[in-house]
């Protein structure tokens, strides 16, 4: 069964990417940075096979996590919290430049939320404004950039530092009576979703409207588009917390791994219908193993080698 019709064929052939950067560190720090080691491969290397080695880190990263931490309520060696973040790190480089496992039991969802809600809506945002708007402070960088330095910082203090009180870590919130006993990855999580994933959200939402409203469309049916993703949520939240088997406590990664192939088939989706208005399909790797190879037939290009043009 084919994904990318004739009609995509010619959509895709005149698509063009349009994105913009407003990060102050993607501008001031990282990208100095990433213009030098960038210099460090040569040109016939094509940039797919890049993504493809930063892929694997995050393999990597999964495989130490699943393999010192199997249900997420164990602290792993302090080294593996360092090689989380160095792994994660270069995954940031190939993917901006070219183009947790905690003691933290049931709120494994939680962390689950705030990765994939701010990436869908991106994603949802980008279908209507064709342009990939990342704002001062964005996922890709400050998001990712958080993320490693907390396992960077987990690597000198242990994963004990997250799950204990947080007065305790604060040594001036002690005196205070008012404050109530919640661990540190709680307070975390919550300054999270305020002060990251709902202003991201919000300025996604936002974005869209404006859209629909010059286009004199419907703003019910572009937020219709988020109907299946929140079902995705409702169903994971659901299942991790009534799950007869506890799945969430006994089987964190498989969940987590699961979850993630549905979402990643939203997202597919999604894509494809704005770069190539194609119907929408029900097999996610023969989804993706097709759309690859119809789109590199139409292009004329390799996937994973860079074709030289004829003098």
């Amino acid at each position: 069964m084919g994904y990318v019709g004739q009609h995509g064929v010619a959509t895709l052939r005149r698509y063009k990417y349009s994105g913009v950067d407003h990060s102050l560190v993607a501008k001031y720090i990282l990208q100095p940075f990433w213009s030098r080691f960038v210099n460090l491969f040569p040109l016939w290397f094509p940039p797919n096979m890049i993504t493809l080695t930063g892929f694997m880190f995050l393999l990597t990263s999964a495989f130490l996590g699943f393999f010192y931490s199997p249900h997420l309520n164990t602290a792993p060696p302090r080294w593996v919290h360092l090689a989380h973040g160095m792994l994660l790190f270069l995954y940031q480089f190939e993917a901006l430049a070219f183009g947790s496992t905690a003691m933290c039991g049931k709120a494994t969802f939680w962390y689950w939320f705030i990765a994939a809600v701010p990436f869908y809506c991106a994603t949802w945002e980008h279908f209507f404004t064709n342009t990939l708007i990342l704002p001062i402070v964005n996922g890709p960088t400050e998001g990712l950039m958080l993320i490693y330095l907390c396992h960077f910082f987990t690597f000198f203090t242990g994963a004990e530092w997250w799950a204990q009180d947080f007065r305790k870590s604060i040594p001036l919130l002690n005196w205070v009576p008012l404050v109530p006993e919640v661990p540190v990855y709680g307070i975390a999580l919550f300054l999270m979703i305020a002060f990251a994933v709902i202003p991201t959200i919000g300025s996604n939402i936002h974005n869209v409207y404006k859209v629909v409203e010059a286009r004199k469309g419907s703003m019910l049916l572009a937020l219709a588009m988020l109907f299946p993703f929140c079902l995705l949520l409702a169903g994971v939240l659901v299942w991790s917390y009534l799950s007869p088997s506890d799945i969430m406590r006994n089987q964190p990664h498989l969940l987590i791994i699961g979850t993630g192939f549905a979402f990643g088939f939203l997202v597919g989706r999604m894509i494809l219908a704005h770069l190539c208005d194609e119907p929408k399909v029900a097999l996610y790797m023969h989804f993706a193993t097709s759309v690859i190879h119809e789109i590199t037939n139409a292009l004329g290009i390799h996937c994973f080698r860079i074709t030289r043009k004829k003098a």
